[in-house]
């Protein structure tokens, strides 16, 4: 498919479908699903992060299973909004899902301190140190995706003003 800005895939979007968030880290990939009216967040259990090719598969599985509408990225910024190496690496991780024909669209979102915001939600449950190895990507994603929910019913909201003729 392709890459779309936040704009383009809310005027694409079909009733029902839910969006799915991704949480690259080097070792194991987060993952989020929305529900099929877009406003909660949900994690998954993470991936093992393995051969693009076998990861691949695992996210078409996963979008096929779930009629995912938009899978959202995680784009690890510097604090300064610059793009350092793990940028590059995200953004050729969705390059090469999208030239293995993953049909569905990516959107590319900024995840500055949601592991860090992820780590805090999981110590502040009094989450033990090896449950939050496990939970903190899958966490952080389904931060990400609650920005980008919000973010959709922000503009949908706009849209929705705009239509309401005045009197």
């Amino acid at each position: 498919m392709s890459i779309l800005l936040i704009e383009d895939l809310v005027k694409s979007l079909k009733p029902n479908q839910p969006i799915a968030s991704i949480d690259l880290g080097t070792k194991k990939i987060g993952i989020a699903i929305s529900d099929l009216g877009r406003r909660f967040a949900h994690p998954r259990p993470f991936l093992i992060r393995k051969k693009i090719t076998q990861t691949a598969l695992e996210l078409l599985s996963f979008a096929t299973t779930e009629n995912i509408a938009a899978f959202v990225i995680g784009l690890p910024l510097n604090m300064n909004g610059s793009e350092g190496p793990r940028v590059q690496s995200t953004r050729a991780f969705v390059q090469n899902m999208i030239d293995r024909e993953i049909n569905v669209p990516f959107i590319f979102w900024d995840e500055r301190l949601t592991t860090v915001s992820a780590q805090q939600i999981l110590i502040d449950m009094d989450v033990s140190r090896k449950k939050r190895a496990q939970k903190v990507d899958s966490i952080a994603a389904s931060l990400i995706l609650q920005e980008v929910l919000d973010r959709i019913s922000s503009l949908k909201s706009s849209e929705d003003k705009k239509m309401i003729p005045s009197l």
